[in-house]
């Protein structure tokens, strides 16, 4: 694939341990004939929980930059569906979203990067972020949704060069919310947080506010 597709596409990217199945939308608003805009990047939950670009959270948050005149690609981390490859605990994905964004910097050069993940993928998402900046990729801001804090070595990561969100339910059922709430109180640099009533782990039943709260921290102008 030589170009951001128009429209509603999936295809396969190169990565480092073959194909990484992706899905890209582009809608009618977003700026063409080479002019800049945004790009929002979506990492889905946990590979051997069922995790996959499909997710209804990760559905959510790209819907939600669709709608905001955006270009996403969402993407399956290796051995998911039909990525190749295996599961490699949060490392080997890093470098999975390292080659997507190499994809997209060959296809939207100028485009300005939103870095975002759920769960699992929000863990891959912040432990990319310094890597994809010191390559040289314009990236804007992070948001994670339920980051797995208390599965991963989030405590690595409380300063961020881009403005962070987060977002997470106080019923959270799957990761602890008041450790959400203790990392996120670490984080030394820009961060806003919004804790949904009532939601749990996946949003069941609150997708629409979900999508109302990442248009919120998604406020970069196309």
């Amino acid at each position: 694939m030589v170009e951001f597709p128009e429209g509603e596409s999936r295809f396969f990217i190169d990565g480092v341990c073959g194909q990484l199945q992706a899905s890209t939308m582009t809608p009618s608003n977003a700026p063409r004939d080479g002019k800049p805009g945004v790009v929002a990047v979506v990492c889905h939950p946990h590979p051997l929980m069922g995790g996959t670009m499909n997710n209804k959270v990760v559905h959510t948050i790209a819907r939600c930059h669709r709608d905001l005149g955006h270009r996403v690609i969402r993407f399956n981390f290796r051995g998911v569906e039909k990525s190749e490859g295996e599961y490699a605990e949060g490392i080997g994905e890093a470098d999975d979203l390292m080659a997507v964004l190499s994809w997209l910097k060959s296809v939207r050069p100028a485009d300005r990067i939103v870095l975002a993940g759920f769960s699992f993928g929000s863990y891959v998402a912040a432990r990319t972020l310094q890597l994809a900046l010191k390559d040289g990729y314009p990236v804007v801001s992070l948001l994670l949704v339920a980051p797995a804090v208390v599965n991963y070595d989030f405590e690595n990561f409380i300063a961020f060069d881009v403005p962070l969100g987060v977002i997470w339910g106080d019923s959270d059922e799957v990761v602890d919310p008041s450790s959400i709430c203790q990392w996120f109180d670490s984080v030394t640099t820009e961060k806003q947080k919004v804790v949904l009533q009532g939601a749990g782990h996946f949003f069941h039943g609150q997708l629409t506010e979900l999508k109302g709260l990442v248009g919120r921290l998604a406020s970069i102008d196309n």
